[in-house]
């Protein structure tokens, strides 16, 4: 027999031989450095989680109550339909849009449950890039949470920042943004923070977001928000949904909402989230309603269901709904008065510079205006040596490269020391 004429591969070769090195995610990253720091001192500022007055993750009350109430009814674990589960996403969509705009809209509303906020900007770029003969371009904001690019920029969209905060002022641009919207192309998709701007903290105001809204629908722009915080913001969901509202029920636009639940609910490992879409008929919202049922199932075939059932448990329940709202004007109540709290303390302090733009800024983060240099000395490696001075003290004080900080990381027991190391670090280096 003729020896065979395949070709054959060598040992060293592989079919991953172009896979490059991804350097891990810089939130999780730097959690995973806090977690390694044994320090008793150590702060955590880095992730965007809720932490009650003494540091510990909180179950909200609303969802412990509807977790038991779950379990008296008796679960099983059977597959969800390949949309998720439809009572969630009839409340949900009740409770971004309100009644009466959900009512009006009726049916002219495609929705799917998803994984988080993360999975809904995912379904929302799947639909929109199957809708058109090549992906549009996405406009973001800049800064942004950085997964807007990493979810746009992986399914071929061509993305555009755009200034979003002006550094020198410590405040939005808004100018900017209208600037970027009147010259914008036609037909691209715009993300917009619904509220609590990530990393910033500063959103537009009423009047600002009408303006915005009538650039958008001027240029015939998609607005896709990003609703991670509705209710966790101020404390009242209508008032951090009034862009959204705005945008569908007032100006008549169609428009996406990434809706999550993780942290207005606390449900971060549940993956709770749902993509919202409104459309401008009927048989439009029939097809992309099939559409999201396709692209679903070749993703992940049909959602979680724990999370989902107990914010469905929350969202349809009077009882549970109202200790639900009083749940979330604890969390953002906290936060306020850790956001004073540290403004206070960074003044009395004499940290150099100007802080009237930390309580200038609402939600979970807040954005601190200082350098890389002054980051990483907070964090406090002794083997770092930035610029020309070497790090003498260890704070172990985390927090972004960009000197984010998640608000929800401060107490009683460490916000003076918080400021009083930044105080320090800041008079050091002007030494």
């Amino acid at each position: 027999m003729a020896a065979s004429t395949m070709p054959t591969a060598s040992s060293t070769e592989s079919r991953f031989d172009q896979a490059r090195f991804i350097p891990a995610d810089a939130i999780f990253a730097l959690t995973a450095q806090y977690q390694e720091d044994l320090s008793p001192q150590k702060v955590n500022l880095g992730q965007g989680t809720y932490r009650d007055a003494d540091g510990r993750p909180w179950v909200l009350p609303s969802v412990k109550k509807a977790r038991e109430s779950l379990f008296e009814q008796g679960l099983n674990h059977e597959y969800l339909p390949i949309v998720g589960l439809l009572k969630f996403q009839q409340a949900t969509a009740r409770l971004v849009l309100g009644a009466e705009l959900s009512a009006e809209l009726g049916i002219k509303v495609a929705t799917c449950q998803s994984l988080s906020g993360t999975g809904a900007l995912h379904l929302a770029g799947l639909l929109l890039r199957a809708c058109q003969k090549s992906p549009p371009k996405v406009y973001i904001p800049e800064p942004t949470w950085s997964n807007h690019h990493q979810v746009f920029g992986s399914l071929g969209f061509p993305c555009e920042s755009f200034k979003y905060y002006d550094h020198e002022r410590n405040d939005m641009d808004i100018e900017s943004y209208y600037s970027t919207l009147e010259r914008a192309e036609p037909n691209s998709v715009v993300i917009l923070h619904a509220c609590a701007h990530n990393p910033t903290g500063l959103d537009p105001s009423e009047e600002h977001w009408r303006q915005i809204a009538h650039l958008m629908k001027a240029r015939n722009l998609f607005p896709l928000f990003d609703a991670a915080y509705l209710g966790f913001n101020s404390g009242n969901l209508d008032e951090d949904a009034f862009a959204i509202r705005l945008f569908i029920g007032e100006m008549n636009m169609e428009a996406g909402i990434c809706v999550s639940f993780a942290k207005n609910m606390g449900l971060y490992g549940e993956r709770v989230g749902c993509f919202l879409l409104a459309n401008k008929s009927k048989q439009i919202a029939v097809n992309t309603q099939s559409m999201l049922e396709m692209l679903q199932r070749s993703e992940v075939s049909n959602p979680p269901a724990f999370g989902a059932r107990i914010a469905s448990q929350i969202l349809g329940r009077d009882d549970l709904k109202k200790m639900w709202y009083a749940d979330m004007i604890t969390m953002s109540d906290r936060i306020r008065s850790m956001r004073n709290a540290l403004y206070d303390h960074l003044v009395s302090l004499g940290a150099p510079g100007a802080w009237e733009h930390l309580i200038r800024q609402s939600g979970m983060f807040g954005f601190l205006g200082l350098s890389l240099e002054i980051v990483l000395r907070l964090r406090g490696l002794s083997s770092i040596i930035i610029l020309t001075w070497r790090v003498k003290e260890k704070y172990h004080i985390y927090m972004a490269d960009n000197s984010r900080i998640s608000i929800a990381g401060l107490n009683e027991g460490n916000v003076e020391y918080v400021a009083r190391s930044i105080a320090q670090c800041l008079q050091d280096v002007k030494k």
